[in-house]
């Protein structure tokens, strides 16, 4: 029915309207025009095929995303396993008689580790990006 109209009254609600009025004032258009191409890519068979696509554009930048965050969980686990291992292997038992100066020299260090945690969490550079440029380098 090209050419030809029919009235239509439709409710919308407040804030809907309110978005379709600035719509179509910075698309320099009418209301009806909007409305109009809005219904026709809604009805349109196509439609359904280009929601699916979106969907799936953005299905496959999530899983990207999660793979990549799995990635670098795996490494911190790695990282931290490997440490644990190392200090196990190298840290002498301490004796009682060393208890307390042991523990203020923990306490110090622990400081100082979570000091330089917080400026490599701030600043960088971070553990993944030395490796890439390592792993470049070679």
């Amino acid at each position: 029915m090209t050419g030809t109209h029919t009235k239509r009254s439709i409710r919308l609600r407040v804030n809907l309207a309110r978005r379709l009025a600035d719509h179509a004032i910075a698309r320099r258009t009418s209301q009806t025009a909007v409305i109009e191409a809005a219904l026709e890519s809604f009805l349109s068979p196509d439609a359904s095929d280009r929601l699916e696509a979106a969907l799936s554009r953005r299905l496959d930048r999530l899983t990207r995303d999660f793979e990549r965050l799995e990635w670098h969980v795996a490494l911190s686990n790695e990282t931290f396993a490997l440490f644990v291992r190392n200090w196990l292997s190298v840290a002498p038992a301490v004796s009682d008689n060393m208890d307390q100066a042991a523990r203020a020299q923990g306490r110090e260090r622990w400081e100082r580790f979570v000091s330089a945690l917080s400026q490599r969490m701030e600043q960088g550079p971070r553990l993944g990006e030395e490796m890439s440029s390592d792993r470049d380098g070679v």
